[in-house]
């Protein structure tokens, strides 16, 4: 009764639903019914309560914590179940009975449970009823014939009873239902090996082998033959294996290479490797066949071999993919090499690099001439023909000049290999020709490739060849280089008849260039045909366009002072003011008069001044016209006297400075801008500006010295106050200190 008023306090507590109330009475009152009355009163009164407050308790009890607490208490551990001690043969048989029956009712549960058979035949096999176990194991393969773990316990349970022809049909059914299972046939071929029977151990490699199973099996097999001593059986294994395993034939190659050295056959060894780069070809190559072979190579200290290896590969393996090739390269030329065969090594790693950068960009001449510079220092002349000739094949894609530039180099390159290092100059010939009839003449040319094929053809005594090359060129693409390069040339044969026409030419081509006009009337004063050059000056003053009339006007006025023609010079000079006032020419023109060794230079360069600076008057250039000026001031100054000084300083500008107002390309206000000005007194229109100017300077005198005038009186005023203030403390301190 107290137990069913404990539990009943504690299930009002509990639970919150009349349902879950209802239950628990019938379950107390089926252990305690005379508490049925209680009970129905505590239903009552739990139907008239009401739960009001919903929200979650304080305190959360978490089913991690339900879980800890049982474990604590060891609520659900069982006591373990009593120890039977059999003492006869009927306690024995009954055992075995229950026992038996207890398995056969798990079988029959679930058949495709193996772990049940495997434990029902184990236990079968540890009271040494080995018929009954193998009886069972036979019943579970009929199940799942397929399951690995029950045809290896089957199997050990026969080897461990001793049992080996079993244990032989055991293995013999499981290879031939699952050979793909590799741990059938290990565990068989061991059974085998351990039984003494080579034979028949081989013969089971020899049935595995034809399912070609993975690279372990074959190895297992090769290590077998080896333990018996039969090195033809084991080469004869690898032969077969090396060309079934596709993945891992590399692999394989070199791991037979490795066994014939091992072993001692050397030479068998190296036409391993040599067979093994015959196989895999150019296509399908592998720098670690290669790194092998040379190691190879190293170990029976041919070293003549592994250079030659080192270099095969690195003719026919890719940059990215010969990292390896190169490190073991260069170890070993260290190792073994002289300092020839290290900078070997250096120049084969740059020229894969270079191969990889003109294969990634054909037209990357730059790429191209290092390529060239390294082969023309270590190749053959056949080697770097064929690098030329793979280079000079990859022409710029557009036809613009600019795009050529680079690549014409590649055949002048080419031409000056052929005639200065290979010494063909038939092929040189060839060469030039060749890049003359790939250049698109129509639309551009380079001079510099016709000059250089002249200048080839002169040093081979082949004027006729020269000129006419010059003149095909002259004929077809006229340019100024050309007519110059051609020029110089027939300068340099003393052809100066030849250097008239080619002149002539050029004049016709371009009559605005003046240096050419120079440099024809320069030819003919050298020839000392004076009057031809000064008719070629005459006419080239005559031109309606020039690119430098200066400086042709000038080479004329100095032609005329060379001759001492000091009166054409003047006429020259005239004839040249009445087309420009610029300023330089009449200083020029003073200068003259004052270089003229007469008596009257003085008055003469005097006059010019005198003109220049009635002229420039209405020169809007001020500065020119100061500049005139100057030099008629340095001019005095050295030659003139007082008077004159005088004279040239008062027509000197005043410099003033002035503001002006600017204005933007959309015309709005840019703000102002200061800027100095000159203010000549010679000219008339500027006299009341200069008035205004004098004045306004005397105004602004004034006004400094005024205000130089009152910061002095207010100096002296506040000196004078200070002082007065000064002695009316001291009187004060007196009358203090004397009358207290």
């Amino acid at each position: 009764m107290v137990v069913c008023m404990f539990y009943m306090y504690k299930s009002h507590q509990a639970v919150t639903q009349p349902l879950q109330v209802m239950y628990i009475i019938v379950d107390c009152a089926s252990e305690c019914p005379v508490c049925i009355h209680s009970w129905s009163s505590v239903l009552q009164d739990f139907l008239s309560f009401q739960v009001k407050n919903k929200a979650p308790a304080e305190v959360q009890i978490t089913a991690e914590q339900l879980l800890r607490e049982a474990k604590e208490r060891e609520l659900e551990l069982l006591p373990p179940p009593p120890k039977q001690k059999i003492t006869d043969e009927e306690e024995l048989n009954d055992y075995k009975l229950k026992k038996r029956k207890g398995f056969e009712d798990n079988i029959r549960k679930n058949r495709t449970v193996i772990s049940n058979w495997i434990k029902y035949a184990q236990w079968e096999e540890s009271l040494k009823e080995v018929q009954r176990a193998r009886s069972i194991y036979e019943r579970a393969l009929d199940v799942d014939h397929r399951n690995i773990t029950l045809w290896l316990k089957y199997a050990e349970m026969e080897m461990k009873n001793r049992q080996v022809n079993h244990a032989r049909n055991i293995w013999d059914r499981a290879i031939t239902i699952l050979p793909r299972v590799n741990q059938f046939w290990y565990k068989y071929s061991y059974m085998e090996e351990m039984l003494g029977n080579v034979a028949g151990c081989r013969q089971v490699f020899e049935r595995w082998m034809e399912w070609e199973p993975e690279e372990q099996a074959w190895h297992s097999y090769i290590n077998f033959e080896l333990r018996y001593k039969e090195v033809d059986k084991a080469r004869s294994i690898y032969e077969r294996y090396i060309l079934l395993l596709v993945l891992l034939m590399l692999k394989n190659w070199i791991k037979y290479a490795r066994f014939e050295e091992k072993h001692g056959y050397i030479a068998h060894g190296r036409k391993v490797f040599e067979r093994a780069v015959e196989f895999f070809g150019e296509d399908h190559v592998d720098e670690n066949l290669f790194v092998a072979f040379a190691r190879f190579e190293e170990t029976q200290k041919e070293f003549e071999r592994v250079r030659v290896i080192y270099k095969y590969a690195l003719d026919r393996i890719p940059k990215q993919q010969a990292q390896e090739l190169f490190k073991n390269y260069t170890v070993f030329e260290k190792k073994f090499g002289d300092r020839r065969g290290i900078e070997d090594v250096i120049v084969s790693k740059r020229r894969f690099q270079y191969e990889e950068e003109v294969k990634a960009n054909p037209h990357n001449y730059d790429a191209w001439f290092d390529y060239l510079r390294l082969v023309e220092s270590d190749a053959d002349p056949d080697t770097v023909r064929e690098v030329y000739e793979r280079a000079i094949a990859n022409m710029p894609p557009i036809q613009e000049k600019r795009h050529w530039r680079r690549y014409i180099y590649l055949w002048i390159n080419y031409a000056l290999y052929e005639e200065l290092e290979v010494k063909d100059p038939e092929r040189t010939r060839q060469v030039y020709q060749a890049c003359l009839d790939l250049i698109p003449h129509k639309k551009f040319t380079f001079a510099k490739m016709w000059l250089l094929y002249g200048q080839f053809e002169i040093r081979q005594k082949n004027l006729q060849a020269a000129r006419r090359g010059l003149g095909s060129a002259i004929g077809k693409c006229p340019k100024n280089k050309l007519f110059k390069g051609y020029i110089e040339l027939e300068l340099q044969l003393r052809e100066f008849d030849r250097c008239r026409k080619l002149y002539e030419k050029y004049l016709e081509f371009g009559p605005e260039n003046c240096t050419t006009w120079i440099k024809f009337a320069e030819l003919e004063t050298i020839l000392g045909d004076i009057d031809r050059a000064r008719a070629i000056f005459e006419l080239a003053i005559g031109q309606p366009r020039l690119d430098m009339p200066e400086v042709l006007w000038k080479s004329y006025i100095d032609f005329e002072i060379e001759q001492e023609e000091f009166g054409n010079t003047r006429e020259l000079y005239r004839r040249l003011l009445q087309r420009t006032q610029h300023v330089k020419v009449w200083i020029s023109y003073a200068k003259f008069e004052l270089s003229v060794d007469s008596a009257e230079r003085l008055q003469k360069c005097r006059q010019i001044y005198e003109e220049a600076n009635k002229s420039l008057r209405s020169c809007e250039e001020k500065e020119e016209r100061l500049m005139m000026l100057e030099s008629w001031r340095d001019f005095e100054k050295e030659f003139g006297s007082d008077g004159s000084r005088e004279r040239v300083r008062k027509l000197l500008p005043e410099k003033v400075k002035k503001r002006r107002k600017l204005t933007a390309e959309d015309g709005s206000d840019a703000g102002w801008e200061e800027y100095f000005d000159y203010i000549f007194p010679e000219d008339a229109a500027n006299q009341p500006n200069l008035k205004l100017l004098a004045m306004a300077k005397m105004w602004k005198r004034q006004q400094v010295q005024e205000e130089d005038f009152m910061d002095c009186i207010s100096t002296c005023l506040f000196f004078f106050i200070q002082n007065q203030q000064n002695t009316a403390h001291e009187q004060s301190l007196f009358n203090v200190c004397v009358f207290p």
